[in-house]
């Protein structure tokens, strides 16, 4: 066993790979989880949770946290900038779902989330960070984690100082993005902060940021001292990304990309899944920015999305995908 496959802890709970599917906003429901657990994934984070939602008992937030079924270990990710709602939720997570961890969103880049001092917002002072951590974390039994970005912008750059301040506060491990919160998803991560930050840091520390490939993922591993990779846009419409992943890591052998045959074959599956959570109609809605993403590459993509851009029902959506593989 080496040590791109030896298990690792997040308190109690431990996790057999040394990869982990990334919290994405509209993107990380129990549908998509569902199959990056069936394609090797490790631990999984869900998309980001409303404490506030939690608080006020909002039914599609509450229907946000039913994760029954996704097989262990879980991760569910709250936000807010407040720590005695993010407390409340922290405990109506542990009380009510199948969380084996809390996830405190500190990295959300978006405008919506920052003007309410949650977010990455959170990461201009490591003083509130180590508040909001140290509240949460005592007010459980489960590990608490924190995802975070290096910085807001480059003059307010504290990245260790945050990290420390979580680790202390009692958080169980940290995850953190190569970029800062003005960078949004531009330019490239950052993976020396990473390095400096792992290099300081004694519970398990997982990097984020730029890993396209399975050999991004094990240069990760080699070049920072991570504990762990996350991976998150790399793998939408791209499950694949996450066995092959696991399988290079494990063996060296990089495994072909998928055909388009096969991409189809589990963006229906997606597509069932996700119509059996949100119905029909909601379900082939969203399902549109998952088709764009499993056609990356394919050829006549452009006219397909159209289509499925149009369609309004899954039905739909599956004849035209069989009418494109057909005259493929």
């Amino acid at each position: 066993m080496n040590n791109y496959t030896t298990p690792w802890k997040i308190g109690n709970v431990e996790i057999n790979k040394r990869m982990v599917l990334a919290p994405m906003a509209g993107i990380s429901n129990k549908a998509f989880l569902s199959l990056a657990k069936e394609f090797g994934a490790g631990l999984v984070v869900t998309e980001m949770i409303s404490d506030k939602g939690i608080e006020h008992r909002n039914a599609k937030t509450l229907s946000m946290l039913d994760f029954d079924g996704i097989p262990n270990p879980l991760s569910i990710q709250i936000f807010g900038g407040d720590a005695t709602t993010l407390v409340e939720a922290a405990k109506f997570v542990e009380a009510h779902t199948t969380a084996d961890i809390i996830d405190i969103n500190m990295g959300c880049p978006v405008p919506k989330v920052t003007k309410n001092e949650s977010g990455s917002r959170l990461l201009l002072d490591p003083d509130k960070i180590y508040d909001v951590v140290s509240a949460v974390a005592s007010s459980v039994a489960l590990p608490i984690t924190v995802k975070m970005r290096t910085g807001w912008d480059n003059e307010h750059l504290f990245p260790v100082e945050n990290a420390l301040a979580a680790e202390k506060a009692g958080a169980g491990a940290v995850a953190m993005h190569g970029r800062t919160r003005a960078q949004m998803y531009e330019g490239s991560a950052n993976w020396d902060i990473l390095a400096q930050v792992a290099s300081k840091m004694t519970i398990p520390f997982i990097g984020n940021g730029d890993v396209r490939t399975p050999e991004d993922a094990k240069r990760m591993l080699d070049e920072t001292g991570v504990d762990a990779v996350m991976i998150g846009r790399a793998a939408l419409g791209n499950p694949w990304m996450l066995k092959r992943t696991s399988h290079f890591l494990e063996t060296g052998e990089a495994l072909p990309e998928p055909t388009i045959a096969e991409k189809i074959e589990t963006a229906k599956i997606h597509l069932v899944r996700l119509t059996d959570l949100k119905g029909d109609d909601t379900g082939s809605r969203e399902f549109r920015q998952h088709a764009a993403y499993y056609l990356k590459g394919a050829p006549r993509a452009a006219k397909v999305k159209l289509a499925i851009n149009q369609a309004n029902t899954s039905a739909e959506i599956v004849a035209i995908f069989d009418d494109y593989l057909k005259n493929l």
